[in-house]
């Protein structure tokens, strides 16, 4: 009975999640810019309040368009949520719940043929990923299996922001599938590489998923002697020679002088008014990060670790400055890309289009979300249902109402103990549903597993 309230469930949201006429695909496929960083917290941007830094570049993408202010990443660490990206759908599926390690790392994202970046391929745009991937070293998981033309960057969590190793035996920069050695700050080299890749491809439809891996730690601010120290040294508070705020900040206005030189170079070349650009990231802030006004951070199921900053441009689609609090999640962002470039959008996307939303042409709508994640025995689930939203932490269950107390500060499982059971109904026909699939795909608890 659970599994089967669960498919009519999903049935219905599939149903409403058609893309209203005339919305997207319009004339000319657009050009697709997704800006995606790592750890950002939830109000470090001038958009959502930040005073002690500036990012004057990624605010105008809201000035431009639309700051959303109830949307979620996929995950609570980086590649469930890029998972999720990729392939437009819960990322338990493919039982890939736990960041992948470095190179020696066998596991990675199944390929299927319909990920976000083979649909647009097979219906013309040219792809490319530049930075992060973080979905599989093996070549059988990279990038370019998955559908993206170009690829320049690496292949695990994190790499030394100077030297773009994990270690002095473990390069990891990447063209492609070629290994290569090229001077530079990381942030600096994907800005560079992005603005060259929107260069040569100006002249069709392009789609680019810009992976910045900052502010993820090693903490090494650019312009600076940080490249020498130990990497475990920036990761957490009480470590020897920790990291500072400032660091983080200088590391986030970097990423946003990036950003700069790509919207620059959008206007240079005359594709601004025919870009559909997305800045997101992909899960809650690290310890330097200010995730306020939410509880908790990156690694939790809570606000902090799962709400993220998002701003969405599209002139002559969306209204400049512009304020949503539709809910969205990041698989929302696959469904939402096919549908404006219109290409092929397969029947068993998750998430929804937030065009037709985000234009104005409809209005907001009631989501149902789920969450869940269990890294060395740290096992947490949440559903977030309209306002309502249900977290279970360890062998403790709390209901809050988000909106009202987006803080997470006032728990009512016990006055509403009738919303508490329909949401964990709900929970356990998710866990069901998702985990039955996986293990259909023979991947069982083995992460990524192909």
């Amino acid at each position: 009975m659970r599994t089967l309230r669960f498919v009519v469930a999903g049935a219905f949201a599939a149903l409403c999640s058609l893309p209203a006429g005339g919305v997207a695909a319009q004339g000319e496929p657009p050009n697709v810019v997704l800006i995606i960083t790592d750890d950002l917290g939830y109000s470090d941007l001038g958009a959502y309040g930040a005073t002690d830094l500036r990012t004057p570049a990624i605010d105008r993408i809201g000035e431009a368009g639309v700051r959303l202010t109830d949307f979620y990443s996929n995950g609570v660490l980086c590649s469930p949520t890029r998972a999720g990206l990729i392939t437009g759908r819960y990322q338990q599926r493919y039982a890939l719940t736990v960041p992948l390690s470095g190179r020696s790392d066998q596991r990675g994202l199944v390929v299927t043929g319909n990920s976000l970046p083979q649909l647009l391929k097979d219906g013309g745009y040219a792809t490319g990923l530049i930075g992060k991937w973080h979905l599989g070293s093996p070549s059988e998981f990279s990038p370019t299996a998955h559908g993206f033309d170009y690829f320049f960057g690496f292949k695990a969590g994190y790499v030394d922001f100077y030297t773009h190793d994990r270690g002095p035996d473990e390069m990891d920069l990447w063209e492609n599938e070629q290994e290569v050695q090229v001077e530079g700050y990381m942030t600096d080299l994907i800005t560079e590489r992005s603005v060259r890749f929107i260069e040569e491809n100006a002249g069709r439809p392009f789609f680019i998923d810009v992976a910045y891996n900052a502010p993820h730690w090693p903490y090494q601010p650019p312009d600076s002697a940080y490249r020498s120290r130990g990497r475990a040294a920036h990761l957490q508070p009480h470590s020897e020679n920790t990291s500072t705020r400032s660091d983080y900040v200088a590391m986030v206005e970097r990423v946003d002088q990036g950003v700069g030189e790509i919207l620059a170079t959008l206007e240079r070349l005359g594709l601004s008014d025919n870009t559909l650009v997305i800045f997101t990231n992909d899960n809650g802030g690290e310890w330097l990060a200010n995730n306020a006004p939410f509880f908790h951070r990156k690694w939790t199921v809570w606000e902090g670790g799962i709400r993220v900053p998002t701003l969405v441009q599209w002139p002559g689609r969306i209204p400049a400055g512009s304020v949503s609090h539709q809910v969205g999640i990041t698989m929302d962002l696959t469904k939402t890309v096919l549908t404006a470039a219109g290409v092929r959008v397969p029947a068993d996307l998750e998430g929804i289009d937030l065009l037709p939303i985000l234009s104005g042409v409809e209005p907001e709508r009631e989501r149902t979300l789920f969450w869940e994640t269990d890294i060395g025995g740290f096992t947490q689930f949440a559903v977030r249902s309209g306002d309502w939203k249900l977290v279970r932490d360890g062998r403790a269950t709390f209901v809050y109402d988000v909106r009202k107390d987006p803080g997470e500060r006032y728990d009512l499982a016990k006055s509403h103990q009738d919303v508490a059971r329909h949401l964990r109904l709900l929970l356990d026909d998710w866990l069901e549903d998702v985990t039955g699939e996986a293990e259909a795909r023979g991947l069982g608890s083995d992460p990524g597993a192909g």
